[in-house]
């Protein structure tokens, strides 16, 4: 009979972690803890790792008399040593090495500070005080902390082309190089969430303890995610759902006698992937749930997607083995064609046949979500004021806002005063999923929370702060700078527009696009052609491609990748289209294949940003400087080459540098203004420029926009 990796380690005594390690160090080829091993191999682990401790047992206590024999035999070996020393004078050369070892070390730590001395020298090389303030800071805060007139800050400015006033904002960079000329370098003090927030991060290791994993339901509608986690909960969600389809994002907590499980239903993939757009990782494992009857459909590619763009590991269910005429291996070589090659192919993907109907496989999938858990090592200490993230929020019309929480770190108790996004409030009232009052909930566990000032958003964090004092200043703080982030017309997301500056800025290596098209045929067309576009500069990858019209979760998707949203032949829902502008999400509509291609091909190649590059038309030498009222400095030129047009960008050289350039004022022949002067005649030239001399040149160029191809 086989038996399990894990089945195996219990024996044992060891975790799974450490038996896979050991059979590796044995040579035995083991994917994982969910691995199978025949009879003769676990007689040969059994062999292999149990004789070690018996033998190491048996050789201590005959090492232990060699020791106290050698002990006794050293000391008369010390006597007659002691005697040569002093009857033999060429004896003390074979002890002279020992006392230099000891004598040696000295001029050793005597060196040592030698490259120290160095890393001084040249920490010293700036030698800037550190000037710690709030950013951005207005130029007068600065000049008060810099000890100088705010007059001399906007001289310095002026130098660097940067126009500016009194009461005047200054960012991080622009504040940094003034206090550099001051000698001091700037740093931006915390701020006060910042620090709260750094103390939550703090955690000694001897505290933590394990905590129960959290798992993700998803796939395609109709595949049964909802029947089998109503199957594990021994309830019936699914007749209180309208239509039998998941309206709303459930978070349940399941006891089991291995261990609890807490398990997130979800629909459409939205609240997922808002928590990861927003930086909240709360998901350990995702259960993706495949119809056997059914096979990999559109939303369970968007499921893996989802899960992979998150980087959590994926344990496929093949539901419905109940029914007849199914074809598990035609699921599974489509799962292997999406890059999830199950364990009985030779692949690392864990897969179990389930039923919903009759309970078939369900004890199995537990024991896999756990030995994975195990695997995983989750931990969090619960004696310490609690943080995670928000699940779903609702404004209830008897209960006022309404947020489904879920405790990552800590223990969250009743009155804790809480801070949750944009909004701030005192726990009244805590439900756990089956609507019973708690009073407290520790790490993993999913409780329904009453008494916040507003709706937070779904994936935004939660923790707990002392204060209500201080917990109301950081909000209205938030709350200025959300309004300072809607105003700005700057979009935070990548547009074809912006890519290459980025590109350029070494901000960006990586295009990612979601590319959704009305047939399968023009979808795998268009995905080839684009991904034929990458080079060495820049990579173009789609991340997801699906057929149909684009929806909120693609927009979602695309906010949380940071990607560039492609539509071929389809429409974008109302819906979609506000999220896109909300989340500032770059989305484009094409019918004609090419059209696309050139377009993402335009961006790459820089067309939206070309080369500038300088033609040269005429060149002037000055022989004379005027000065005219009313116009200023002119210069009497004489065209030694070529032509100088009035409309043209000048440059003034002087001693082969160019100390100034800009578009000509005024060209006159003579008293006439004139189009341009020829080569062999005289003119005057005036510039915005006073600094003129005799023997400067001018000279006349054109400048041109070239479009730059990538290598």
């Amino acid at each position: 009979m086989a038996i399990r990796v894990s089945e195996l380690a219990k024996e044992l005594k060891v975790t799974s972690k450490e038996l896979v390690e050991k059979l590796r160090a044995l040579k035995i080829n083991v994917k994982g803890h969910a691995s199978t091993l025949d009879k003769k191999t676990v007689t040969l682990v059994k062999k292999e790792l149990k004789p070690k401790k018996s033998s190491v047992k048996k050789k201590e206590p005959v090492k232990v008399k060699a020791k106290a024999k050698a002990k006794v035999k050293a000391e008369p070996k010390k006597r007659p040593e002691k005697k040569r020393a002093k009857r033999v004078p060429s004896e003390v050369e074979g002890k002279e090495p020992a006392k230099k070892v000891v004598r040696e070390e000295k001029p050793e730590v005597e060196a040592r500070p030698e490259p120290v001395v160095e890393e001084k020298v040249i920490e010293k090389k700036p030698d800037l005080k550190v000037l710690k303030i709030d950013l951005p800071v207005t130029l007068k805060e600065l000049a008060l902390k810099l000890q100088t007139k705010p007059s001399e800050l906007i001289k310095k400015l002026l130098t660097q082309k940067i126009l500016v006033t009194i009461n005047q904002s200054l960012n991080e960079e622009n504040a940094g190089k003034i206090a550099q000329e001051f000698g001091y370098t700037i740093e931006r003090l915390p701020t006060q969430e910042e620090t709260l927030l750094a103390e939550h991060e703090k955690e000694d290791p001897k505290n933590l303890k394990p905590r129960a994993p959290i798992v993700t339901f998803m796939g395609h509608v109709d595949h049964g995610k909802t029947s089998l986690l109503d199957m594990i909960r021994k309830t019936k969600v699914v007749d209180k759902e309208a239509g039998g389809i998941t309206q709303h994002i459930g978070a349940y907590e399941v006891v089991l006698p291995k261990g609890r499980v807490t398990f997130l239903d979800t629909p459409g993939h939205a609240a997922f992937t808002a928590m990861r757009a927003r930086g909240a990782n709360a998901t350990d494992v995702v259960v993706l749930v495949v119809a056997a009857d059914d096979g990999i459909m559109p939303q369970t590619i968007e499921a893996i997607d989802h899960a992979r763009a998150a980087n959590v590991p994926i344990i496929v269910a093949i539901n419905k083995i109940d029914k007849q005429n199914i074809n598990l291996d035609k699921v599974k070589k489509q799962l292997a064609e999406r890059e999830l090659m199950p364990e009985d192919w030779g692949g690392k993907t864990i897969t179990v046949s389930v039923s919903a109907k009759t309970g078939q496989g369900i004890d199995d999938l537990l024991d896999m979500l756990l030995l994975e858990a195990e695997m995983l090592e989750l931990k969090a200490n619960p004696d310490r004021p609690a943080s995670g993230v928000v699940v779903e929020a609702e404004l209830s019309k008897g209960k006022g806002p309404v947020a489904t929480i879920l405790v990552a770190i800590g223990t969250l108790k009743l009155g804790d005063m809480i801070i949750v996004g944009l909004n701030y409030g005192k726990v009244k009232a805590m439900l756990d999923d089956k609507g019973r009052r708690v009073s407290e909930a520790g790490p993993a566990k999913p409780v329904e929370i009453l008494g916040l000032s507003g709706v937070p958003l779904a994936g935004e964090r939660f923790y707990v702060i002392g204060d209500e004092k201080k917990a109301r200043d950081i909000v209205s703080v938030k709350r200025m700078e959300a309004e300072k982030k809607k105003l700005d017309a700057r979009s935070q997301k990548i547009t074809l527009e912006e890519l290459y500056d980025k590109i350029k800025e070494g901000e960006v290596k990586e295009l990612k696009i979601i590319l959704k098209a009305d047939v399968q045929g023009s979808l795998e067309a268009i995905k080839d052609s684009l991904e034929k576009l990458s080079t060495a500069e820049v990579k173009l990858s789609v991340i997801h491609g699906q057929v149909g019209n684009i929806n909120e979760s693609d927009v979602m998707l695309a906010s949380a990748s940071n990607a560039v949203m492609l539509g071929f032949h389809v429409a974008i829902t109302p819906e979609a289209k506000a999220l896109s502008k909300q989340e500032g999400v770059d989305v484009r509509l094409y019918n004609i294949i090419y059209e696309a291609i050139n377009d993402v091909k335009a961006a790459m190649e820089g067309l939206l940003e070309p080369v500038i590059e300088e033609t040269f038309l005429g060149r002037a030498e000055v022989r004379q400087v005027f000065k005219v009222s009313k116009v200023g400095i002119v210069a009497g030129c004489y065209i030694s080459k070529g032509t100088i047009p009035r409309n043209a960008i000048a440059k003034l050289i002087r001693d082969k540098e160019v100390i100034f350039k800009a578009k000509i004022s005024s060209l006159r022949h003579l008293k006439d203004d004139v189009k341009e002067v020829k080569e062999g005649y005289e003119c005057g030239i005036s510039l915005s420029f006073k600094d003129i001399k005799k023997g400067d040149l001018i000279e006349a160029i054109e400048i041109h926009k070239v479009a730059r191809r990538l290598k």
